[in-house]
């Protein structure tokens, strides 16, 4: 498949991207040549392979699902322009 000018353009402007009128049939080749690769891949046999996320076979660590406060309460608040009683301060924004 092959793209052309005004394709390019069009696709340009779909991606917010500006591109100059003499780099448009630069791009218009980069995209056909990753169309003809994609169709390329499409010709792949991959009957019985299974999908995958990773090229090597790992499992994520994987930690307890633990609800904690972190312990760091006093850094936290060390932020805060004001905090009382261990919580943030804030102006009173209702009437």
């Amino acid at each position: 498949m092959s793209i052309d000018i005004d394709t390019a353009r069009k696709v340009a402007k779909l991606a917010r991207i500006r591109v100059e009128e003499p780099d448009l049939p630069a791009l218009a080749g980069e995209l056909s040549g990753i169309l003809t690769f994609m169709e390329q891949l499409n010709e792949v046999d991959v009957t019985g392979v299974e999908p995958m996320t990773s090229v090597t076979p790992m499992r994520l660590k994987r930690r307890a699902d633990v609800v904690t406060d972190g312990n760091i309460q006093a850094q936290i608040l060390a932020n805060a322009p004001d905090a009382r009683e261990g919580f943030f301060a804030v102006p009173k924004v209702v009437e």
